[in-house]
């Protein structure tokens, strides 16, 4: 089976680490979807199913440094679950990245060589 046929990478083509976990995936003979999550976010549900894939609840895949979060006031009190997945679907820039998807199966980039842990 060829493994790329179902791998998925939330890619910002602008962050370092996004870049070093897709080249990681090619050089590896990998040819994931490249899904530019900035530009068409996943929806409500793809984001539940990929929390679960992950193993974290919302807030673990927050980026707490994007300025939005501040402007947000999620730097000072979280919203409950669905209201997050909702932020996050909305703000998109506020989902840490990136993720990477295979079946069922999932793992946050940071750092890239995470990445690798979808081969085993």
């Amino acid at each position: 089976m060829d493994q790329s046929a179902s791998l998925v990478i939330w890619h910002n083509p602008r962050c370092s680490k996004s870049r070093a976990a897709l080249k990681l995936l090619e050089d590896q003979g990998l040819h994931p979807q490249v899904q530019l999550y900035l530009e068409s976010p996943p929806s409500a549900e793809e984001l539940e199913r990929t929390l679960d894939a992950l193993q974290l609840e919302p807030h673990q895949l927050l980026r707490t440094s994007e300025p939005l979060c501040k402007e947000l006031g999620l730097n000072l009190t979280l919203p409950g679950r669905s209201e997050l997945i909702a932020l996050m679907v909305a703000h998109p820039r506020l989902i840490e990245r990136p993720v990477v998807i295979s079946g069922d199966r999932a793992v946050l980039g940071r750092p890239p060589e995470n990445v690798l842990e979808l081969l085993r």
